[in-house]
């Protein structure tokens, strides 16, 4: 992109909703935008940190009128909102083999979304960033066909990683049909209190690791940009430690964006 156009869009400040504002990465996404001087909305079920309580609305993406008021005058929405995994994998022996879909997955992860983008249609919103997962293509990162590229088929790892692939499936009809500019941004592991063990036994999370502040600035980019294709499909990681995972050129190409930490930079432990 020409420099000056992006400085320009730099200097000009912007109203920005993001969902899932109270999280780990909506934390991260939201002190990063406030930083450069853009004006968020935080929406979460708890409240946001860092935002006045006047544009930190605590409630549920599925309550009535509630994404129309909160993303009334935007010129972007960040969408993370999500329960955020299955409830159990591998699913255990009975009785103890239950899962999470109809009463977490499909209420967060499914209808959540599909408001989310109708709210994008009915207020004339040009740019959505829907925040997926490297679950989606799973079963590659398990066999190793990596660095894994945004047009590799998904191979989901179970029901969460369904709800994603859907949720990628939703923004390509929608920029397709409604001419709203959608990023699907298969996100890596930036770990949550209590997830600190299972971080650690395992061998690829090292290289699938996204800092909140590699995440703060990668979101910062995505409202920044001038210009996103209609519809495309990045990766967000920090710098791998031993095998490249994930393909972050198109990251680089349409954002202007490259990690700056490496697991356990930022992580804070």
């Amino acid at each position: 992109m020409p420099a000056g156009e992006y400085n320009d869009l730099m200097s000009t400040p912007q109203r920005i909703l993001v969902t899932g504002s109270a999280g780990r990465i909506g934390r991260a996404a939201v002190a990063e935008l406030t930083a450069r001087g853009h004006k968020v909305v935080g929406l979460d079920i708890h409240p946001t940190p860092g935002l006045p309580p006047d544009r930190s609305r605590v409630a549920s993406l599925t309550g009535p009128g509630v994404l129309e008021a909160a993303a009334a005058g935007v010129s972007a929405i960040i969408h993370l909102a999500a329960t955020p995994d299955d409830a159990q994998y591998p699913r255990g022996a009975a009785p103890d083999d239950g899962d999470n879909f109809l009463t977490d997955l499909v209420p967060n992860n499914i209808i959540g979304p599909y408001q989310i983008m109708e709210t994008a249609r009915r207020l004339r919103i040009p740019r959505v960033v829907l925040a997926s997962t490297g679950q989606v293509i799973d079963g590659h990162l398990k066999d190793q066909n990596v660095p894994v590229t945004p047009d590799t088929p998904p191979r989901p790892r179970y029901l969460y990683a369904c709800t994603k692939v859907f949720l990628e499936a939703l923004g390509q009809v929608y920029a397709k049909e409604h001419g709203i500019e959608v990023l699907a941004v298969r996100l890596g592991w930036c770990p949550r209190a209590g997830q600190e063990d299972e971080f650690r036994r395992t061998e690829i999370g090292p290289d699938v690791y996204l800092s909140p502040g590699d995440a703060g600035r990668f979101f910062a980019a995505t409202v920044e940009v001038p210009k996103l294709p209609p519809f495309a499909v990045v990766y967000a990681t920090s710098r791998h430690v031993r095998t490249r995972q994930y393909d972050l050129t198109s990251s680089r190409e349409l954002l202007g964006w490259e990690p700056r930490e490496q697991w356990p930079e930022g992580s804070g432990w």
